[in-house]
């Protein structure tokens, strides 16, 4: 099972970029879906999290303001809208499930996508 990632790319800082996540494999009804992001050198995080059944959304507290999910269970797609981007924001984002309930821990999510570069810089 994969999940595909898109959406990344260079932009400014202070600018935005919209993440999408989707699969054919299997419908998004029943399963959290989470984004993480790995920077060089560093281990991945949990960025936002939206759950199945009860909607609850989890952001870390760097981007929390800043970053909105979103999931359009009619297209399969859950969105990562960015907004006022900084450089630390520069990472690899993955889209990643579970069945149901969020976590911020990579280890406890089931199916991962591949990755898509954000890269903020002037």
């Amino acid at each position: 099972v994969q999940l595909q990632a898109s959406g990344g790319g260079l932009v400014q800082p202070g600018g935005s970029l919209r993440l999408s996540c989707t699969t054919s494999e299997f419908t998004f009804d029943y399963y959290a879906i989470g984004w993480f992001r790995q920077a060089p050198g560093k281990e991945r995080e949990g960025v936002s999290c939206i759950s199945a059944s009860d909607g609850v959304i989890y952001y870390t507290d760097s981007v929390r303001g800043r970053f909105t999910i979103s999931r359009d269970n009619a297209k399969n797609t859950v969105y990562l809208q960015m907004n006022s981007l900084k450089p630390e924001d520069t990472a690899v984002y993955y889209c990643a499930t579970r069945w149901n309930s969020c976590t911020s821990q990579a280890s406890r999510m089931a199916y991962w996508g591949k990755g898509t570069l954000v890269t903020v810089s002037s």
